[in-house]
């Protein structure tokens, strides 16, 4: 998996729900046995949970968890600049790295307003670096996003090209079964 590779041995992931989850949990029994995940309701763990989670503050996920943290407590770990990795879900992205989670545009060109970004905008201008997960559909890889909810790079961010390991990283599409 993609998203899973992106996970450093030592790297401090904010891991998120559903496919970052997963990414973390495979990353953690392959090759990071040393990573540390990120929730954002504050809650640290350096093992996978030991049941299936539905959300972040399902108990599972709270027994055995290395630190609870206040929400405030886990984002000024990213505004240390101790998260190395985070894990952003988006309606597009754009050659940039910029994330759009706020509104699309449906088949008859009304804007159509989505659930908003969360920490989003916060992951993606503090962390180290980031990977967007969404389907690689060409509707969700305009040129351009249509809003722009988290940046990538441009004028607002001091441009660190991809390769030196800061800001959007990218990946891979996924292979078709």
């Amino acid at each position: 998996m993609a998203a899973a590779r992106e996970i450093h041995d030592g790297d401090m992931v904010f891991v998120g729900m559903r496919l970052p989850l997963i990414s973390y949990v495979v990353a953690k029994k392959t090759h990071a046995p040393h990573a540390v995940g990120v929730f954002e309701n504050g809650v640290l763990r350096n093992t996978p949970a030991s049941e299936l989670l539905f959300t972040m503050s399902d108990g599972p996920n709270i027994t055995g968890a290395l630190s609870c943290l206040s929400m405030l407590e886990c984002m000024a770990l990213l505004q240390q600049g101790r998260v190395s990795l985070g894990f952003l879900g988006a309606a597009e992205v754009d050659r940039h790295g910029n994330l759009n989670s706020t509104e699309v545009a449906d088949g008859a060109g009304a804007k159509v307003r989505l659930p908003g970004s969360g920490g989003a905008c916060d992951i993606a201008a503090l962390s180290r670096r980031y990977v967007a997960l969404l389907s690689h559909e060409p509707s969700r890889l305009p040129e351009k996003v249509h809003y722009i909810t988290s940046p990538g790079y441009g004028p607002w961010r001091d441009f660190r090209p991809p390769e030196t390991g800061w800001g959007p990283q990218p990946s891979s599409p996924p292979k078709r079964c």
